[in-house]
């Protein structure tokens, strides 16, 4: 049975947010002795000189599940090295430092040691191929890259010659015959020094250069700043409920922004112990680290969820928490895409707690909406926005885009109204840009406001609900129906495992809803299932809103951060072009993949 050990962090939301203030908060880091900030001394340094360099920050696993506990003072040798190695190359400051590792501690050592150093990280995720490895390394001028023998031979040597600006190519293993062009990271870190002092930087300095996919045109790369651990570290103990002794595991992937935010950068500015598993998604092994680890805060995705639901039987003599001893676990929460409210009702039931939603982008660096552990869990909100984050609702033309005129916005007051979600601007983890696009990120605010692309509506008690990305909703006979509102009613019947609706169109209702339905495997597709799920629909969803058409798939498509690609679905279904697919799902040994990354 799980108990909660600890009073939230924050028992009562409506005073926290009436009393918070960023100015306030910056508190809670250390600060560089000149005043500045960097997210490295943050993680790592501060520690040190508060005494705890032998606390254990990260608790590698590998993929034969053999474990090594990395203590503060380890991290902070390993990427003092690594900081002098970029010195000793000649990398400048401000120059991008690109990796394209699995989860492993050399990982964490590079990162701290570029953030420490001064130097921007873009993180590659290791399923990319060769072309989305290329086209991101040239948008970013990477000066350097910090990768494995066979990634490298893979992936980046038959593109190289695109790369005029690559100087350094950094493996991990390689070997006694190294690839040409190539240096190995070992031998120049064991001659490097164990200590380094992280110099003057200033809050608004970039730190970090992730990359984002849009619908159309070129992956957009957010630039983020050194003040963005404020809202690292504020975040994770408001949305995920940080304390001192906590055992923190963050299933994203670092190469998504996820996987950096808080699967490295907020959990050890708290310094809690880090859980990092190199190996592949499968439940057993999953469930045997949340158990054998002692995970007390669990952050992962809803595809994770869904996939995790799939394994177990609708009806079965022992749940996951019977199973395994996962007593120490007191707080789930999910990020990726809308949390269905399946997950919510099977988290309950299957772990003994409730999976609480949050909702943030790449560009926003940060959870902005959450369903926090003092409140109950509303199943299928997105939940209310952090203190110190103001939120709206704002009206949208036909478009579907928040109305801009004469350069002013409005904002939907009345509950229920559907709308475009936006945040007030000025947050410390908000993107700074667009690399090399102003007039992209630009476009992106107005009136003051932050335009997120996705629409909503809120409750009359001030919580939040997804409807779908503007792009995605669909326009039948008059209705405006969001995509995530059908799947969530679609999993809700016992056969379904997963859905993804489109709309496709119709010259009489101008689109009609579509779905593609993946079964469980008990469950053998036929005409008399499909009749069944879409006679379930229309009860709860009624006749305007349900699909009119249903068609089983053995898998849907999704981005490698898990999302489904419902543009892909409607792209193959209407005969059109698939567009950019580089962050399409693809069976490479990354394993968890499709359910452990991120792109917000």
């Amino acid at each position: 049975m799980n108990a909660l050990w600890v009073a939230p962090v924050m028992p009562d939301y409506d005073s926290a947010r009436a009393t918070f203030s960023w100015r306030r908060e910056r508190s809670r880091l250390a600060g560089l002795p000149d005043g500045g900030i960097n997210i490295g001394y943050e993680a790592v340094d501060r520690h040190l000189r508060e005494g705890h360099g032998e606390r254990a920050a990260l608790r590698c696993i590998a993929r034969d599940g053999s474990t090594q506990t990395v203590t503060f003072t380890r991290l902070a040798a390993e990427s003092s090295r690594f900081a002098h190695v970029l010195e000793t190359l000649g990398i400048e400051r401000g120059e991008r430092v690109f990796t394209l590792l699995g989860r492993r501690f050399e990982l964490y050592s590079t990162v701290l040691g570029t953030l420490r150093a001064g130097r921007v990280l873009c993180p590659l995720f290791t399923a990319f191929g060769p072309e989305p490895v290329a086209l991101r390394m040239e948008l970013g001028n990477a000066r350097a890259l910090v990768t494995t023998r066979e990634l490298y031979e893979r992936k980046v040597a038959p593109v190289r010659s695109r790369l005029p600006h690559l100087r350094h190519v950094l493996l991990l293993d390689p070997g006694a015959d190294p690839p040409p062009d190539t240096l190995s990271l070992p031998a120049l870190t064991s001659a490097a020094p164990v200590e380094y002092t992280v110099g003057p930087t200033d809050p608004a300095e970039p730190a970090l250069l992730h990359f984002t996919s849009g619908t159309t045109g070129t992956p957009k790369g957010a630039i983020h700043v050194h003040e963005a651990v404020l809202a690292h570290h504020v975040t994770a103990a408001y949305a995920l409920d940080l304390h001192e002794g906590d055992v923190f595991w963050c299933t994203a992937d670092p190469g998504w922004v996820t996987g950096m935010s808080y699967g490295i950068v907020a959990p050890l500015t708290h310094g809690v112990t880090t859980v990092v598993d190199e190996g592949d998604f499968a439940p057993a092994r999953w469930y045997g680290i949340l158990a054998d680890q002692h995970v007390t805060v669990w952050y992962t995705a809803p595809t994770a969820l869904r996939m995790l639901m799939r394994a177990a039987p609708r009806s079965g003599d022992a749940t996951p928490a019977t199973r395994h001893d996962l007593s120490a676990l007191r707080f789930v929460a999910s990020v990726g895409e809308p949390l269905n409210p399946e997950a919510v009702h099977w988290g309950r039931e299957a772990l003994g707690l409730p999976v609480h939603d949050t909702w943030w982008q790449t560009e926003t660096g940060a959870i902005m909406i959450a369903n926090f552990a003092a409140d109950p869990v509303r199943p299928g909100s997105m939940g209310r926005p952090l203190p110190g984050i103001e939120a709206a609702v704002l009206a949208c033309g036909e478009d579907g885009r928040a109305l801009v005129t004469g350069g002013r916005v409005q904002s939907l007051q009345e509950p229920g109204a559907q709308g475009e979600l936006a945040l007030r601007a000025g947050w410390p983890s908000m993107f700074r840009g667009y690399l090399h696009e102003p007039s992209r990120y630009e476009a992106c605010f107005a009136d003051g406001w932050y335009m997120t692309g996705d629409l909503v509506s809120r409750d009359a008690d001030g919580w939040y609900w997804f409807v779908g990305r503007a792009d995605d909703v669909i326009k039948s006979a008059g209705h405006l129906i969001g995509p995530f509102e059908v799947e969530s009613a679609l999993m809700e019947h016992p056969a379904v495992a997963e859905a993804g609706v489109i709309g496709r169109p119709d010259p009489l209702a101008g689109a009609i809803v579509k779905a593609f339905v993946l079964p469980r495997p008990e469950y053998p597709p036929g005409t008399s299932l499909q009749r069944e799920i879409m006679a379930f629909a229309r009860r709860r969803l009624g006749p305007a809103v349900a699909p009119r058409e249903i068609e089983f798939v053995e898998d849907l498509p999704h981005t490698r951060s898990g999302k489904v690609m419902r543009r892909l679905l409607k792209a193959r279904e209407l005969g059109l072009p698939e567009g950019d697919v580089s962050t399409l799902e693809t069976p490479e040994p990354a394993g968890t993949a499709g359910m452990s990354g991120k792109e917000p």
